[in-house]
């Protein structure tokens, strides 16, 4: 019987996935001597060049163990290598598009931020100090110490107002509910 050439899952649906087949796949092996495993793991042949092994996960994780930078270089080379490394890339480590949020370590909103700016705290400042702070500033500033100047009466209601959002955000933080 003569077998036909035409294939079996020709239009829709399609039985095979795409981009499947009947092709041998090509795999690349570990370079270790004596593996047979995948190599999808690249790694360096040397420092500043370009050629990599292939190894399997558990040949790099060897190989990683084991590989020095600086290796082949004296001490002084290497200590020079490192301080020029450090220097080309120092202007990376803190970049501007990381900073966008502004300083702090994140715990604090943006209003409370903005309060301590008010009461001239840092930000990593305790609600007692923020208490002192408005008790100083409502001293200097209270419209009975100071009757009919404008300034000072908005000067306290902006400390009374960021009183006001340190203690709603410290009660939040203390609640145990």
């Amino acid at each position: 019987m003569v077998r036909s050439t035409r294939r079996n899952d020709w239009g829709f649906p399609r039985w095979r996935g795409y981009g499947s087949s009947s092709e041998a796949q090509q795999v690349r092996l570990c370079d270790r001597y004596g593996c047979n495993k995948a190599g999808n793991c690249p790694a360096p042949k040397s420092p500043n060049n370009p050629e990599r092994w292939m190894f399997c996960e558990e040949h790099a994780g060897e190989y990683n163990r084991g590989y020095d930078y600086f290796e082949g270089l004296t001490k002084e080379e290497a200590d020079e290598r490192e301080a020029n490394e450090r220097r080309d890339s120092s202007g990376y480590k803190e970049s501007a598009h990381y900073g966008w949020a502004g300083s702090g370590d994140g715990s604090r909103s943006r209003d409370e931020m903005h309060a301590l700016d008010i009461l001239g705290l840092e930000s990593d400042s305790t609600f007692e100090d923020a208490k002192k702070a408005w008790r100083k500033i409502a001293k200097e500033t209270h419209p009975d110490v100071n009757p009919g100047n404008a300034d000072a009466a908005k000067a306290f209601q902006a400390g009374q107002a960021a009183y006001d959002v340190l203690r709603v955000a410290e009660e939040r933080r203390e609640w145990k509910g």
